[in-house]
């Protein structure tokens, strides 16, 4: 029977123990029958109990879970979000390849992209997400070997246009969809390749795990998973676990963060302390219509530029009391941070300059507290600088 992706979210992602909770399997290795049997496990595909760096019975559950939630035939999980995409880059690029990508991801993805990837012969031309056809007119036919989008990009929020990358023959595509979540937005449903979580933020949200995970088909899954046995990037099952026991309250955890985001990125504006404040269901976003196109709600994040610089930031930050100062997002505490000097940190001016992240902005990820008490807050924080 048909069910909401709300639903899912309990009902996805169990094994046949009957047992309501996840079940953890600490396990790091599997005794076998004999020979003929460890041979098989080794050389077969994902057996999940022979070695943990293979499968985990728990990490099964979780990638289950996900590979529901987003339409897929197969998921696969890995020990981060970075894990994940630096798996699938080696795992499909070699030296010659090329890639498209975003020039407004996340930093650690920027700073891979332009590390390692120039290391290794892989050449990478970025793109603005925001100019139509941008990402097809940059794709090499016969050497561009994958295109990579972020959306909600973090930390301003722009919205890249999923039909127009699912549109893209020739190269893998693969979008970022960690802020929005599954719950979010489905990327698949618009014919992208691979979809890609940091499970870490929203999925987890709770600050207490580490874990990423990719979508889609299965044959492509498990090509990639052919390689990520010689990578490493290997979940922990307790992380899955805790991961899986996030998805059963991702619903009702996103209904409280998504409305009391709007209305405090709605509050923000007029404060004559703040220039800018970005949120893709916000009217004055730049991308609103997008956004409320292709996307289930807004998300936890709202992006806030102060007029100032550093130390302003500095001064609001140190006045705020319910807010605490950290870099991840998407768990039941209300996070603010400085991402010029934190998840985009040594991108250097040029490249920050070009993203449009300034020395005054801000990201929050608005938490589980009530949104009287946060507005309060900010608004008092504000005006004490």
């Amino acid at each position: 029977m048909p069910q909401t992706p709300d639903t899912t979210a309990i009902t996805a992602g169990r094994d046949d123990s009957a047992a309501l909770s996840p079940t953890l399997w600490p396990n790091t290795v599997w005794e076998t029958s004999g020979l003929h049997e460890a041979r098989k496990r080794a050389t077969g595909f994902r057996a999940d109990s022979f070695y943990a760096r293979f499968g985990n019975p728990t990490v099964t559950q979780f990638e289950s879970a996900i590979a529901e939630l987003e339409g897929a035939e197969s998921a696969l999980a890995f020990g981060s979000g970075m894990g994940a995409i630096s798996t699938v880059i080696l795992s499909l690029c070699s030296q010659g390849s090329h890639i498209v990508a975003q020039n407004n991801l996340y930093g650690a993805t920027l700073s891979f992209l332009q590390g390692p990837c120039k290391r290794f012969g892989i050449d990478v031309t970025f793109v603005d997400p925001a100019t139509p056809g941008s990402f097809a007119a940059a794709v090499i036919p016969g050497k561009t070997m994958l295109v990579i989008a972020e959306t909600p990009s973090n930390p301003l929020l722009g919205i890249t246009n999923l039909a127009e990358i699912g549109a893209i023959k020739g190269p893998f595509t693969v979008v970022d969809s960690t802020l929005a979540t599954p719950l979010g937005q489905r990327p698949l449903d618009y014919g992208v390749d691979i979809v890609l979580h940091s499970a870490t933020k929203g999925i987890c949200g709770h600050n207490d795990a580490l874990i990423g995970v990719i979508a889609g088909e299965k044959d492509l899954i498990d090509s990639i998973w052919s390689y990520s046995v010689l990578h490493g990037a290997s979940p922990s099952p307790h992380d899955a676990l805790n991961a899986l026991r996030g998805l059963r309250t991702l619903s009702v955890r996103l209904e409280r963060q998504t409305n009391s985001a709007l209305e405090i990125a709605r509050n923000l504006q007029s404060h004559p302390k703040v220039a800018s404040v970005s949120y893709p269901f916000l009217e004055s976003h730049s991308q609103h219509s997008l956004a409320k196109e292709q996307m289930r709600h807004g998300g936890s994040m709202v992006a806030v530029e102060l007029h100032g610089d550093f130390n302003t930031c500095d001064s609001f930050v140190s006045s705020l009391t319910l807010a605490h100062t950290a870099t991840s997002f998407g768990g039941p505490e209300t996070l603010v941070c400085h991402p010029a000097t934190s998840t985009q940190a040594g991108l250097g001016d040029e490249i920050l300059a070009s993203m449009g992240v300034t020395q005054g902005l801000l990201r929050f990820s608005i938490g589980l507290e009530a949104t009287e008490d946060l507005l309060a807050d900010i608004n008092r924080a504000l005006n004490a600088i």
